[in-house]
């Protein structure tokens, strides 16, 4: 039990590193929640640092969602959930990270990071659909959403009922209270495209 608690608590530490917000830092010298959308996370470091950091940010942040799911996995592998209890906790800390006065990202290159390990064929197959709808709206939020309400759709369909269904609509839930603010630009047609720079 308690091996388990210290994965689930490392996991969460592991998700507080905000790559976004110390790549800001060494690069420019600037708190990057303080630019453009206000977001520490890949999309609003592309549109304010340009495409090396940008991507920089959403790999690492993906590979972050891959670390915290195989530390569940290595930290006993007996327990089916863990994985997925360590996969929600590195995601809450991306979304509200304790290193920074609990201000980061809105998690979704993580959680393309903790799907990916954990239920790889409905992962794709919803990222097929997101990409495809960046790729045609340039929204990337759009392409977010997307990605946050197919996949638990597609595990249920694929995999069924279990631990990583129920995290991963725990995941969409929260996809969608962090893009409040995006659903309200989209609806109203204000949201920002990829590729467009905000000062």
């Amino acid at each position: 039990m308690l091996t388990s608690i210290l994965a689930i608590a490392a996991s969460y530490l592991l998700g507080s590193v905000s790559f976004s917000i110390l790549i800001a830092r060494y690069v420019k010298g600037i708190d990057i929640r303080q630019y453009g959308s206000g977001n520490a996370g890949a999309t609003n470091t592309l549109r304010v640092l340009g495409k090396g950091p940008g991507i920089t940010v959403f790999v690492l942040d993906i590979l972050k969602g891959v670390a915290a799911v195989w530390i569940g996995k290595l930290a006993n592998s007996d327990i089916d959930w863990l994985p997925a209890l360590c996969g929600l906790a590195v995601i809450i800390g991306h979304n509200w990270p304790v290193y920074f006065r609990f201000k980061g990202g809105k998690g979704i290159a993580t959680a393309i990071g903790v799907m990916i390990s954990l239920a790889f064929l409905p992962s794709l197959y919803a990222g097929i659909v997101a990409i495809l709808l960046i790729v045609l709206t340039r929204y990337v939020s759009l392409g977010s959403l997307a990605f946050a309400l197919l996949t638990p759709l597609f595990i249920l369909l694929l995999i069924g009922l279990g631990p990583v269904f129920w995290m991963s609509a725990v995941l969409c839930v929260f996809a969608f209270i962090r893009h409040r603010t995006n659903l309200v630009k989209l609806i109203k047609g204000t949201e920002n495209k990829l590729g467009a720079k905000k000062e």
